[in-house]
């Protein structure tokens, strides 16, 4: 693997962390801007990035998982409150069934992708009636309801009607690989989102004074900030790994290298949201600082498609039984 970006690649990410940071929220106070997000809403979709994974024309997609985690990260390092994630698993899915481009979003069943249980659809754009669903083989459109309240409060969740319908079929090399898309992405999401928040916080120590001098040449802040840094790196190089993975490993060895980017980082991120509402001390506590708006997507990008506990059961599982059952 060649971690090096394409001057395509690396054009892409520069346009899309200036768009994220200029039409992102800067304030919690910028969340309830709606004129700024339907700018933002708009930016995105005249960028074409919600149809990075539609078909080509000849059944692969327009573009790889490495440039839809581009995208993702620059998203998540701004926190911006647009559905992105979403609508590109819906289309990445309609794609791989045969389907017409799907705008919607994705619905997420049960781990093991049973249509019992409870569900809900994730990352919804404002307009979503229908979202889409792969369980047992199929692809299925499923009805949305009214918005459900959740941690995150830059992505929209919505209830899931009861009726469903079935619209396509799915090869399980297909299940497997859309699933390692989908790790990948929200991994990418959560390196991004330690990657603001750093920034933010890094900021504030260089700027916020204790005893005439910046809280950031004290030792303690020091460590605190030099062992998150260490994190995110670590969460680089395997959201890396993973996104690569989707489109040039086969199934089975892309959703491990995913799974392992997403232990990886939904334990990272926790870290690094918690240090950084610990370093900017009381203020990082108040509902007016940002700090916590990183922390509330962290959990949110954690939980979906599995959290660490999650996927570390799954690697077992995969890594570790053929060796007991040998033994």
């Amino acid at each position: 693997m060649d971690t090096r970006l394409t001057a395509e690649q690396a054009e892409l990410q520069r346009s899309a962390r200036q768009l994220a940071r200029e039409l992102g929220p800067a304030t919690v106070g910028d969340l309830d801007d709606d004129v700024r997000r339907k700018r933002l809403v708009a930016a995105v979709r005249d960028a074409g990035w919600l149809e990075l994974r539609d078909d080509a024309g000849d059944g692969a997609p327009l573009a790889s998982g490495v440039e839809a985690a581009i995208v993702a990260e620059a998203l998540g390092a701004a926190v911006a409150d647009v559905a992105y994630t979403g609508p590109l698993l819906a289309a990445d899915l309609a794609r791989r069934a045969g389907l017409a481009p799907a705008r919607s979003a994705v619905v997420a069943f049960d781990a093991d992708l049973r249509m019992s249980g409870t569900a809900v659809a994730i990352d919804c754009a404002e307009d979503t009636t229908a979202a889409i669903a792969a369980a047992r083989g199929q692809v299925w459109r499923v009805g949305v309801g009214a918005a459900l309240p959740g941690a995150d409060l830059t992505r929209t969740l919505r209830s899931v009607d009861a009726g469903t319908t079935a619209v396509g079929t799915l090869t399980d090399a297909d299940l497997v690989q859309w699933s390692a898309l989908g790790l990948a992405l929200t991994s990418a999401d959560l390196v991004g989102v330690m990657r603001g928040v750093l920034d933010v916080t890094v900021g504030y120590a260089k700027d916020r004074t204790q005893y005439g001098v910046p809280v950031g040449s004290f030792q303690a802040v020091q460590h605190l900030l030099a062992e998150a840094h260490t994190l995110l790196e670590g969460s680089i190089s395997v959201a890396q790994h993973a996104a690569w993975a989707v489109d040039a490993l086969e199934p089975a060895a892309a959703v491990e290298a995913g799974r392992v980017a997403k232990a990886y980082c939904a334990r990272a991120a926790r870290t690094v949201c918690e240090t950084a509402i610990q370093v900017h001390g009381g203020i990082g506590n108040t509902w007016e600082h940002i700090a916590h708006v990183f922390l509330r997507r962290a959990l949110l990008s954690t939980q979906w498609f599995g959290d660490d506990g999650v996927q570390l059961r799954e690697l077992e599982a995969v890594r570790l039984a053929p060796r007991v059952g040998a033994a």
